[in-house]
């Protein structure tokens, strides 16, 4: 019985060794990866496959970066000074009635005010249809603007002011393309701040008049 068992272990190893002489394994080959578009030796890449896009900006501007005009960084706005191209008849003066109703505006009083400045700024302009209206401006009974163009934007001049009362007074000297002579008046003080504002419609030839005293 021994012996057998010995057989049987010294037939196991023999097959073993059989088996493990008869079995070859591969050999490992490193693998050779190369780039699809080869670097030349200068560092330039090669040209490789162009990726052909479509074109968003069919016609391509001429532009000429000298010329300042060539590009804006704000857009252009469309918007003149009120009475731009308004043309001015130098025939419409005192009494004339061209383009009017025929209603007649009478002198105007508009009222007072108070301020201890040593002078006071008067400015007008035409708060309405801007069609021509001209006035002339008295600061107690002289004339300090003969002929004043009332237009969309203030316009006037800076009076001295006396002790006491000083009357100013606006005459219209026409009523322009379209009748009456309409105006808006503000006046300020030395210091620049508004002390007083109101509107007049006359006719040519009739005055406003304003009270300033001087305390």
């Amino acid at each position: 019985m021994r012996k057998h068992f010995f057989l049987f272990i010294a037939l196991c190893f023999s097959t073993v060794a059989t088996i493990h002489a008869q079995t070859e394994f591969p050999t490992p080959k490193p693998i050779k990866i190369e780039a699809a578009n080869p670097i030349e030796p200068k560092g330039t890449p090669s040209a490789g496959p162009v990726l052909n896009m479509p074109s968003l900006i069919k016609e391509q501007p001429n532009l000429n970066m000298r010329d300042p005009n060539t590009v804006k960084m704000l857009r252009d706005e469309e918007l003149v000074q009120a009475g731009t191209g308004m043309k001015i008849d130098p025939r419409i003066g005192p009494g004339e009635r061209l383009g009017g109703s025929g209603q007649f505006f009478a002198d105007q009083y508009l009222g007072d005010v108070k301020s201890s400045g040593k002078f006071i700024g008067i400015v007008c302009r035409d708060h309405e249809y801007v069609d021509g209206d001209r006035v002339k401006i008295y600061m107690n009974d002289m004339v300090v603007e003969p002929n004043l163009l009332l237009t969309g934007a203030f316009k006037g001049v800076n009076v001295d002011l006396q002790e006491g009362f000083n009357r100013l007074d606006f005459e219209a000297l026409n009523h322009g393309s379209s009748a009456p002579n309409t105006a808006q008046v503000d006046v300020y003080n030395d210091k620049g701040q508004l002390i007083y504002s109101n509107k007049w419609l006359l006719s040519a030839g009739s005055k406003a008049t304003l009270i300033v005293t001087k305390e």
